[in-house]
């Protein structure tokens, strides 16, 4: 048929163009804007990051903030010693290094709020405050206890010059412990039938799920009581003339604050402040304990996560 309307005809064709040609621009348009915010938040999340690593990272990271001037140098040893937590000695001393080495420190706090753990962890500690402490005689280092120093938390605070505590901390536990369970019993009424296989005479010696051998409990004993030993002479050498003669003292026991004064555990009361403005002299504290950056935490959280997926799918038992 002929087509009687071209006016029509090109009129729809126009608008056709026009409305192409329409959404088009809106779609450049939009890109546009998408990449306007796209930059927008790329810029806020960067200044976000840097603002992060400025009030964070230089205390935990870097051990210690800037100073003007003279300041008294904290550590803080809190919590449980041992070498997979925060108060390792790889941490502890790292930050005395710091603090010794910086130029403005004026004296050293070891602030110590912990129940004790690992034997060498606390002996490293102990060993390096005492090389550090001849290579740096200007520089005075005490211990001042919060809540409780106990086990090696005080094998570490009998290295320094004094130690001084709240009249309420508890203080003490000079001693080793070896704990465990048994369940020989237990294995034998539930039906289960021991199979322990080894290649060496004790390989399985304190197996608790093997009757306790009495040539064992003397060998570990034998152990214990060295470590012990290590202990007593490292507490009696940082002490010296200060500790009473009373055998109590490395019992085991824990004393509170007032209680050490008078057994020559602690020096006097005192807490960090008071220390750095009458002892030290120098009211500002700085901070070079050294601590997990949230990546640190965020790596080991994420590492462990992985292992055991790898695990799982693996089957690595």
């Amino acid at each position: 048929m002929e087509n009687t309307h071209p006016d029509k005809d090109k009129t729809l064709t126009d608008f056709d163009q026009n409305l192409v040609n329409h959404i088009a621009w809106e779609a450049v348009a939009e890109q546009r804007r998408a990449r306007r915010w796209g930059i927008f938040f790329k810029f806020f999340f960067a200044g976000y990051l840097v603002l992060f690593l400025l009030l964070y990272l230089p205390v935990g990271m870097f051990g210690g903030k800037i100073s003007g001037g003279k300041h008294t140098a904290l550590i803080n040893i809190e919590g449980v010693i041992g070498s997979d937590y925060e108060a390792n000695a790889d941490y502890i001393v790292s930050g005395l290094r710091s603090a010794y080495e910086d130029k403005n420190t004026a004296g050293i706090i070891l602030r110590i709020n912990s129940p004790g753990g690992s034997p060498v962890q606390a002996g490293y500690v102990n060993d390096e405050i005492q090389r550090l402490r001849k290579l740096y005689p200007e520089i005075p280092l005490y211990a001042v206890i919060t809540d409780i120093c106990a086990s090696g938390g005080y094998y570490i605070a009998a290295a320094t010059e004094k130690i001084y505590a709240n009249k309420a901390s508890v203080v003490g536990s000079i001693g080793v412990v070896m704990s465990g369970f048994g369940f020989v019993d237990a294995i034998h009424k539930l039906g289960i039938e021991r199979r322990l296989i080894t290649a060496g005479e004790s390989k399985g010696f304190l197996d608790p799920f093997s009757p306790l051998k009495s040539e064992d409990v003397e060998h570990i004993d034998g152990v214990l009581n060295d470590v012990y030993q290590q202990f007593i002479d490292v507490v009696k050498a940082g002490r010296g003339d200060r500790l009473k003669v009373d055998e109590k003292i490395f019992s085991g026991l824990i004393w509170s604050g007032e209680q050490s004064i008078d057994l020559g555990l602690v020096d006097a009361m005192g807490s960090s402040g008071y220390v750095a403005r009458e002892v030290i002299g120098a009211e500002d504290i700085v901070d070079f304990t050294l601590r997990d950056t949230y990546f640190d935490r965020f790596a080991k959280q994420l590492g462990t996560a992985v292992a055991s997926a790898l695990s799982s799918q693996l089957e690595l038992r």
